[in-house]
C-alpha cells in the first residue's frame, strides 16, 4: 500500500552555516563592533540564544537571524522567540526553533485530512505523521492539501513509497 511520511526537520548543518554567517555579520558591522554581542547555538535543544548590550540591539540581531536562516533554506515559521531578559549589564534573549511534529500539530492534520474525504489515513509516529491510501494520486492530494495548511511549521514529505 502506498505511503509518505510528513515531518518537520531542521538541517542541522544548515543551521550552524547560518548562526556562523550571523555571528562573522555582527564582527562586520559598525553598531556591534566591540559589544560582546553574540549567537549561541544549543544544539541539543535547538535553541539560539542571542546576547547583547541593549535590547534594541537584540530586535537589530533577531533581523539578521531570520535574513541568514532564510538564505540558508530554513524556514522562519519554525522560530519561537522568548521574552527577552534584561538587566544592568545585558540583554539576553532564547530563539527555539520547532522541529518535529508534536501531538495537537498532527491531530490538527489528521483533522484536515479526515474532512477532505480522500481516501487515505494518517497516524502519528512519534514526531511525524504517516499517510496510506490505495492510490499514488490521493496521496499526491494529500500533500497538496497539507502544504496548503497554515501550521506554525514548515513540512517535509519523506519515505514516498508506492
Amino acid at each position: 500500500m502506498p505511503s509518505f511520511d510528513a515531518v518537520s526537520e531542521l538541517d542541522s548543518h544548515e543551521l550552524t552555516n547560518a548562526i556562523d554567517q550571523a555571528n562573522r555579520e555582527l564582527t562586520q558591522r559598525f553598531d556591534f563592533k566591540d559589544t560582546g554581542a553574540s549567537y549561541t547555538l544549543k544544539e541539543k535543544e535547538f535553541t539560539v540564544e542571542m546576547k547583547a548590550p541593549a535590547e534594541f540591539q537584540l530586535r537589530q540581531m533577531l533581523d539578521i537571524l531570520t535574513q541568514r536562516l532564510s538564505k540558508r533554506g530554513i524556514d522562519v515559521r519554525c522560530m519561537e522567540k522568548k521574552d527577552p531578559v534584561t538587566n544592568l549589564a545585558e540583554a539576553r534573549q532564547s530563539i527555539v526553533l520547532r522541529h518535529g511534529i508534536d501531538q495537537d500539530t498532527g491531530k490538527k492534520l489528521q483533522k484536515i485530512i479526515k474532512e477532505s474525504k480522500l481516501k487515505v489515513q494518517a497516524q502519528i509516529q512519534g514526531d511525524q505523521l504517516r499517510i496510506t491510501g490505495k492510490q499514488r494520486d490521493d496521496l499526491q492530494a494529500a500533500m497538496a492539501l497539507m502544504k496548503k495548511t497554515e501550521l506554525d511549521r514548515p513540512l517535509q514529505f519523506k519515505n514516498f513509497r508506492d
